[in-house]
């Protein structure tokens, strides 16, 4: 049985009380379910009496997944007889009492904080973006540049040019895991080496050979290395200097789509003009959507805060890992400390969850809603870009997947009925 008691603005609290009976029932399923688990002496693996494990491990052993069962059974159960009640997090439990006898247990809901509007009349201005032609000149040189080709050279290098090296490190006189390489071709000024290991190779020529002295960051991934000086026996093999292309017809019909450098010039910025469109849309939706957040009002409870942060937190430290970098040196390499982040982290939270909270409540309010046929449109598009079928994309579509889609429908309705009301 759940009674509700007076509660504070924000929570809700809840006593939950589960008779003698009810509580015998959901000890002996949670027995039924867990024996197996149980080896006694002179009885076959989930075998054992009840009584004979109780008496062994304690007359209180199968009450953990008793209690997880009704409890979650009853909550659930009073979850679904107010489906009005917005729930903001997993409740927090408080046993008052459990015996053979029963159980009684209080629990505190925190509720969705609630949210009021401001108008949603907007005024914000989209950019009108405009292509210079310096910026075309700029996209035609790198083409250009890209077009480039490294011919073999007898002159010392430069940076730009590429070299064509055996190197062998060390460190006190020993080599090191991954210190050493044949046939290695580095650009000189990419900066891909060791900083300051490219400069010296600056003025050598193919056949030359030189001892470059270098020293680990002190940040460097590899402990055993990192801040040590390194001495790395280097021969270089060939030297490659860019030859450079000139801009005409012949080129651009060659590795374009374009027959004359015209064509190919106004291709270029055509791109750029939508991609600085595509650019300025975006930054319109997302100032749409900051000033309808700003004007809003909301009191986000510091539990809700804090758990979202950790949630950053944690999301983060998962990319950082995917990349085999821990958080902490990571934060050393930048010249942060710890505090800082979490307090940047917190105020992150805070503007995710207002953002969140927000925009829920203009879907609410509005009654904005999608449709299986629009579902089904957005699956008819992915199954095309992926040359398939809708049910195939479907069938092995996750569950996530399928959430992300819907939620794309859903905002770009939001998005246009803000435009909507923006003047």
């Amino acid at each position: 049985m759940v009674t509700r008691e007076k509660s504070e603005k924000g929570s809700l609290k809840l006593k939950i009380e589960i008779s003698g009976e009810k509580w015998e029932e959901a000890i002996e399923r949670s027995y039924e379910k867990n024996k197996g688990k149980y080896n006694i002496q002179g009885f076959r693996k989930g075998k054992a009496p009840r009584k004979v494990i109780e008496k062994n491990y304690g007359d209180t052993v199968f009450y953990d997944d008793a209690f997880d069962e009704v409890v979650s059974m009853e909550y659930a159960e009073f979850l679904k007889n107010n489906p009005d009640l917005e729930i903001a997090d997993y409740p927090k439990v408080n046993i008052d009492s459990m015996t053979a006898d029963g159980l009684k247990v209080s629990l505190t809901v925190l509720l969705m904080p609630e949210v009021e509007l401001g108008p949603i009349s907007l005024s914000v201005k989209k950019k009108k973006p405009s292509v210079s032609q310096e910026e075309v000149d700029e996209q035609v040189k790198r083409f250009v540049d890209s077009q480039a080709r490294f011919v073999e050279s007898d002159q010392p290098a430069e940076n730009g040019d590429f070299v064509n090296i055996d190197f062998s490190g060390s460190v006190d006189g020993v080599k090191f895991d991954g210190g050493t390489a044949e046939d290695y071709r580095l650009e000189l000024g990419s900066h891909t080496f060791i900083e300051g290991f490219e400069d010296q190779l600056v003025g050598l020529k193919a056949g030359d050979e030189k001892v470059v002295k270098v020293s680990f960051p002190q940040n460097y991934p590899a402990e055993n290395l990192a801040g040590k000086p390194a001495d790395f026996a280097v021969k270089v093999k060939k030297v490659e200097k860019k030859q450079a292309q000139e801009l005409s017809d012949k080129l651009v019909s060659f590795a374009t789509e374009f027959a004359t450098v015209e064509e190919y010039k106004n291709d270029v910025k055509a791109k750029l003009l939508q991609a600085k469109q595509n650019q300025a849309e975006r930054e319109f939706e997302n100032a749409l959507i900051e000033e309808v957040v700003k004007k809003a009002k909301v009191e986000i409870p510091n539990s809700m805060i804090e758990h979202e942060k950790e949630h950053l937190v944690q999301d983060f430290e998962g990319r950082l890992a995917y990349q085999h970098i821990k958080l902490d040196d990571y934060l050393s390499y930048i010249g942060k400390t710890r505090e800082d982040f979490d307090k940047e982290q917190l105020e992150e939270a805070k503007r995710v969850l207002k953002t969140r909270l927000v925009l829920q409540k203009i879907v609410k309010d509005n009654e904005i809603s999608i449709s299986h046929d629009e579902v089904h449109a957005k699956l008819h598009e992915v199954a095309e870009a992926r040359g398939t079928t809708c049910e195939e994309v479907e069938k092995g579509m996750s569950e996530y997947e399928l959430n992300y889609i819907q939620n794309d429908i859903l905002m770009n309705k939001l998005i246009e009925l803000l435009k909507s009301k923006n003047s």
